[in-house]
């Protein structure tokens, strides 16, 4: 399912999770780097650039939002997996391109050195 969120209220909460609209959005495509529960300071950091990056990409234009991945709707924490576009670009791509997010394949690897 697709929506396009012209004049969405959005926020967020990390690099991979947003609230568009009232609503949890986990990025579907990338894992970022903790800020919560994250294991060494490199972490943090660059989980805290990730999360800057994620907000300034939500305020730079209309955004779309490509509902499901592969089939699945909402990851095992209730929240809507999705694919973000902003400008026709896909934020988690963006992300992982300049280095603050890798794709996600499933697991979690560690961030830490």
């Amino acid at each position: 399912m697709l929506m396009v969120a012209l004049l969405a209220a959005a926020f967020a909460i990390d690099g991979d999770t947003v609230i568009l609209d009232g609503r949890h959005i986990r990025i579907a495509n990338i894992d970022a780097p903790e800020i919560h529960d994250y294991k060494c300071a490199a972490e943090l950091r660059l989980g805290l650039e990730a999360k800057a990056r994620m907000a300034a990409l939500l305020e730079s234009g209309p955004l779309t939002v490509h509902e499901g991945d592969h089939g699945r709707m909402v990851d095992r924490y209730g929240r809507l997996l999705a694919t973000i576009e902003v400008g026709g670009a896909d934020v988690g791509e963006m992300l992982i391109a300049e280095g603050l997010a890798r794709r996600w394949n499933g697991k979690r690897r560690p961030w830490c050195n």
